[in-house]
């Protein structure tokens, strides 16, 4: 009869948590030391197919598959997650024929992924077993096989699953990184899938972000004055970009007007205004625009092209309502 470990008094429970992660460590380590041997061919499989990539388990490992699932679907591998007891119900019509299936099951013999197995073999569908033992009922049926090496559970009883779902996290994580790097995945890529939130604000360019077209205030460097503060009072940015032969030749802003008070009405846009000003490039990360505004104490910059022709303005308050700080 297995006796039950009495309870920890609370100054153990940093040595439960260390002893846990000291655990799950050499497992990842162990894995990284005997990758299983399909994973090349994996990865080669899911590059070749034209369809999605099915992820598939039940209970903690249905948790990792739809983990996993969502992190190849953000990194460029469109995949899905199927759970196991769902798929015998209907969800089974899904999966095409031009899919490839990774079933999860720590010991291989999971009764809710016998009918996804059966489907794949009817329908010639590659399947991927991501288990722990190479001779069980999943293992056995799949077409390449990603077998976690033997490691000890991080529970004191050996029964929690653990260490398992660690390995077989970390097996996905690699999986998609692999992908992506076979791929040539860009950060501009990542923009893509992640239009939202923190992730989507920093990779933001410049030119995503900037206002351009009839938003620019362009005036000539002839152009009065006079002429000149009414284009800066209708486009709204308090800011003029003065052009030669199409070139940005200077800006105005308000500070280069009132240094110039003192006979304003009387001068041309290029009089007044400073030259050479700073600008961006429209590939520029907004985040480097915002660091370099930041810097130079402006809060606006001009966009412009290779040969120095204004494609917009990109304003500290456009890049900080889109979450770039």
């Amino acid at each position: 009869m297995t006796q039950t470990p009495p309870p920890i008094p609370p100054e153990g429970v940093p040595e439960t948590a260390a002893r846990v992660l000291r655990i799950e460590a050499e497992a990842l380590l162990t894995l990284a030391g005997a990758l299983p041997g399909d994973f090349p061919a994996v990865v080669e499989r899911i590059l070749e197919t034209p369809g999605r990539v099915i992820l598939s388990g039940i209970g903690k490992s249905g948790h990792i598959a739809r983990k996993i699932a969502a992190t190849l679907s953000s990194t460029g591998t469109p995949a899905h997650f199927i759970h196991a007891g769902e798929a015998s119900h209907g969800d089974l019509g899904a999966i095409t024929g031009a899919d490839l299936v990774i079933a999860l099951s720590n010991s291989g013999e999971t009764t809710e992924l016998g009918d996804l197995i059966a489907h794949t073999r009817r329908f010639g569908i590659v399947l991927v077993a991501l288990c722990g033992r190479p001779g069980s009922t999943l293992a056995m049926a799949a077409d390449l096989r990603l077998i976690l090496p033997p490691a000890p559970e991080a529970c004191s009883m050996g029964l929690a699953p653990t260490t398992s779902t660690t390995m077989a996290l970390a097996l996905g994580d690699a999986l998609a990184v692999a992908l992506m790097e076979r791929r040539g995945f860009e950060p501009e890529h990542f923009r893509t899938f992640h239009p939202g939130g923190r992730l989507g604000a920093r990779l933001a360019r410049v030119g995503q972000l900037m206002r351009g077209g009839d938003d620019l205030p362009l005036v000539a460097r002839d152009t009065p004055m006079a002429e000149t503060l009414l284009v800066m009072t209708q486009k709204g940015f308090g800011t003029a970009a003065v052009v030669q032969d199409g070139r940005l030749a200077g800006v105005i802003t308000d500070g280069d007007l009132r240094r110039n008070m003192t006979g304003l009405m009387t001068r041309t846009a290029g009089e007044v205004a400073t030259r050479s000003p700073l600008t961006a490039p429209p590939e520029m990360l907004a985040a480097e625009a915002v660091a370099l505004m930041n810097a130079r104490k402006i809060t606006l910059l001009v966009v412009t092209d290779p040969e120095g022709r204004p494609l917009g303005l990109l304003h500290i308050h456009d890049c900080l309502r889109a979450g770039v700080h």
